[in-house]
């Protein structure tokens, strides 16, 4: 893969400190303000930002990100999509994701599940309030705060009213996270966000994707029964509705949210305790790099943050001329 020379000093008002990641879409910085606030910087690489339809792709999660408000979202800071390398600074998340927190720590208990389903769907409410569908809630795209997770990635959402650059039969999403319409290339609407909440919440309790992965996950998605061995009792029912075929059938969110939150206890544990003292961890190394005024050494929650970050509003097409040219 290509890689710059040099990384920048400085991307609008950003001073570059380090680098979080690189990907096929290009590079991911921990930049500071001015006065000193943390972001994480977008870069575009030089060959995709010479591609008409990527710019509008990357214009368009920005724009989509900059409506979407809500304690629960990452906000977009910054951006200048007509750069000759656009990029996009958003809120730096002092947190592991879950996806990076199951993997490292194991399944989450059922209330803090049942708190983490309350905050994702008050994140929901913001995001569907603003006329926004997601369309790609998984767990990478989940971080976890001391305050609560950040939903990130707009990439592929759409925007109602808007003009959309996905068509009837292409395919955009993560497949183990998506819905059976969506899967199918058909129009997509909040429904398709619950489907995926249900698969975070399977994912959270269990370690895994309710319908797998691999190459049987899209027949499962569409028609196969949801596995959810590892979900306790209590919450099966819930669950099930949310990853209904039939996206009317499955629970609005105010319903939703009530459900989750009147078996929970009254003040569960947030974040689940190894979490917590990870950010800890995590937000004193870079406090004592910041007063030493040294450069930072990543840690993995970054990484995670900037993968998501790189992957968001690249096609398969946009992949592959990158490849025919060698610049992946």
């Amino acid at each position: 893969m290509r890689t710059p020379v040099s990384d920048p000093l400085k991307v609008g008002p950003y001073r570059i400190v380090g680098r979080l990641g690189s990907g096929g879409m290009g590079w991911v910085y921990l930049g500071r303000s001015p006065a000193g606030r943390e972001v994480a910087v977008k870069v575009v690489r030089p060959e995709l930002a010479g591609e008409p339809e990527f710019r509008e792709r990357f214009a368009r999660e920005v724009a989509a990100a900059r409506i979407v408000s809500g304690a629960y979202t990452a906000a977009v800071i910054d951006a200048d999509t007509e750069a000759e390398l656009p990029w996009l600074a958003t809120m730096y998340v002092p947190g592991p994701s879950l996806a990076e927190a199951v993997r490292t720590d194991g399944p989450l208990p059922e209330d803090q599940v049942r708190r983490l389903g309350a905050f994702l769907v008050e994140a929901l409410q913001a995001v569907h309030t603003a006329g926004v569908v997601h369309r790609d809630l998984k767990p990478s795209n989940v971080l976890l705060a001391s305050d609560g997770p950040r939903v990130i990635d707009f990439g592929i959402s759409r925007v109602d009213g808007a003009p959309g650059l996905t068509k009837v039969g292409l395919i955009v999403g993560t497949p183990p996270f998506m819905s059976p319409e969506q899967m199918k290339g058909a129009r997509v609407g909040p429904e398709s966000d619950v489907f995926s909440l249900g698969g975070v919440l399977v994912y959270a309790l269990s370690g895994r994707p309710p319908h797998g992965t691999g190459d049987a996950v899209r027949y499962q998605v569409v028609f196969g029964d949801p596995d959810l061995d590892g979900v306790p009792h209590a919450l099966r029912p819930l669950i099930a509705r949310c990853l209904a075929k039939r996206p009317e059938e499955r629970p609005r969110l105010e319903g939703l949210l009530t459900e989750l939150l009147e078996e929970a206890p009254q003040s569960p544990s947030w974040p689940p305790p190894k979490v917590r003292r990870t950010i800890e961890i995590r937000v004193g190394e870079l406090a004592a790099r910041r007063a030493a005024g040294t450069s930072v050494s990543v840690p993995s929650c970054l990484m995670l943050h900037a993968q998501a970050l790189l992957d968001a509003g690249l096609t398969d097409a946009m992949v592959a001329r990158a490849v025919g040219r060698g610049t992946l």
